[in-house]
């Protein structure tokens, strides 16, 4: 399986967990997390968005893009459920988080590209 692939595959199974995570009632959040929230929150979409990137080469920006407008439409999703509270900052964090892994899976693609080819 080429890295392409697992990448991509990564980034799905990662992004239904995100959305669990977001959008399900509080007392189901995964809650046993070490790191500070905002940290917690900016490593997840960091995560997503590079290995979308990774997943997706060819459409790295559409995806980096889609990333970030992500993040603040997963946090609307809180919406949906009477226990959650979405906040503009909390979406400015994870879309911060989504920028970053969208440039570190264009920098990892860009120096696959130098020692191999992208499969």
């Amino acid at each position: 399986m080429s890295i392409s692939r697992f990448s991509a595959i990564c980034a799905w199974l990662l992004l239904a967990f995100i959305i669990f995570s977001t959008v399900s009632p509080i007392e189901m959040r995964p809650s046993d997390v070490v790191l500070p929230v905002q940290v917690d929150r900016a490593l997840a979409f960091l995560l997503l968005a590079g290995a979308f990137v990774v997943g997706y080469p060819k459409h790295w920006l559409i995806v980096g893009i889609a990333c970030i407008a992500g993040a603040f439409a997963i946090e609307a999703l809180q919406y949906l459920s009477a226990s959650r509270h979405p906040h503009l900052a909390d979406a400015f964090v994870k879309a911060v988080g989504a920028f970053l892994g969208a440039v570190i899976g264009f920098a990892f693609n860009t120096a696959i590209r130098g020692i191999g080819r992208i499969g």
